[in-house]
This record gives C-alpha cells, structure tokens and sequence, in this order.
C-alpha cells in the first residue's frame, strides 16, 4: 500500500505550480491503475458487475471526498465509475490528488 494513504489533502493556493515531469511519474508510481493526463488530472475506471455496487462503491468516495475536502469529478453508469481528479484552483496535478487516489484505491482493496 502506498505511503500517501497515510497522508492528509492539503488546500492548494493559487499561484503554486502544479505538478509536472519526473515528479508526476514518481507520484504516479504509487497509484496503482491511475493515469496521468496530459499532465493535468488523474483518470481511472472502476467496474463492478452491477449498479447497486458501483453506486456503493460511489457513496464510499464520496465519503472520503469529504473527509479530505478534495473532490473529484464522478461519473457513474451501470457498473462502471470513471474518477477525475485534479486540483481546480490550479488546473493541474498536486500531490493531493495523488494522496485522494491513493485512498480511493483502498476501497477496492477492501472490497
């Protein structure tokens, strides 16, 4: 398990850099299945084998979501979830989305 799980989302401030290069591909290493876009957002696709568990799985990233104040870009059909995540005040990758990613693969484990 990645040792960003173990790490807290911090609010962003307008005018840091975000991420790119060496750093993204490093952080990238410690989430499994994510990738990086155009060194923008992080994309994956969850799928289960109905909508009941999808939507499940959904209400628990919500959760997290919360708990961390870092909300990703949710879309959810009939067993599947795609998940976006990017820093919006910088329209880019912070190593926060990485520790929201990171937690969100926990659910998956879990399961």
């Amino acid at each position: 398990m990645s040792e960003l799980v173990s790490k807290t989302c911090v609010p962003c401030k307008i005018g840091v850099p975000p991420l790119r290069g060496d750093a993204l591909q490093t952080l990238r290493k410690q989430v499994e299945g994510w990738d990086v876009v155009e060194e923008h957002h992080l994309f994956k696709t969850f799928k289960f084998p109905d909508f009941r568990n999808a939507l499940d799985f959904v209400n628990k990233v919500g959760e997290i979501a919360e708990q961390e104040g870092h909300h990703p870009i949710i879309t959810l059909s009939w067993g599947k979830v795609e998940i976006k995540i990017y820093t919006h005040k910088i329209n880019g990758l912070t190593e926060s989305d990485f520790v929201l990613a990171a937690k969100i693969n926990t659910l998956v484990i879990l399961k």
